[in-house]
């Protein structure tokens, strides 16, 4: 569970991951100048170009995470008491990350269930439905 995050900040961290290696790629190729002198300008020139166009994916990525994060539902997590925005039905606190749902038919799922239910789901056939009982004795029809 170290790994699960809120959506919007995954995305965010995807943006901040680009930055660097494009940050990086700039850097290293400018380095081929020095390393190999008059050659190394082709080098420079790859790297600053490959740098340059993951910078721009790194805005695309920050702007879409922006975009999402104005639209998204505010709600007071149960747990930490701190407003967090939420994406989707289901997504988890960006403080303290506990699953949070805004459909009470898998209100009573736990973090668990509700992968392995989207896992079950992805892998089975859209034809074959089965009914399955929550822990509130509501029984819902699911894809499996």
């Amino acid at each position: 569970m170290i790994f699960k995050t809120a959506k919007i900040n995954a995305f965010r961290t995807w943006g901040l991951l680009l930055t660097m290696i494009g940050m990086g790629l700039m850097v290293l190729g400018t380095a081929g100048i020095v390393f190999w002198g008059q050659a190394g300008k082709v080098v420079a020139g790859i790297g600053l170009v490959l740098g340059l166009i993951t910078m721009m994916g790194s805005l695309g990525i920050y702007f879409w995470a922006g975009m999402l994060s104005t639209s998204a539902v505010q709600i007071q997590c149960p747990d930490c008491a701190k407003q967090t925005k939420m994406l989707g039905k289901t997504d988890r606190c960006m403080f303290c990350r506990t699953m949070l749902t805004l459909d009470p038919n898998i209100a009573n799922v736990t973090a668990e269930e509700l992968e392995a239910q989207h896992a079950t789901a992805k892998s089975s056939d859209a034809s074959e439905t089965t009914v399955i009982g929550t822990e509130s004795g509501n029984d819902s029809t699911q894809k499996v």
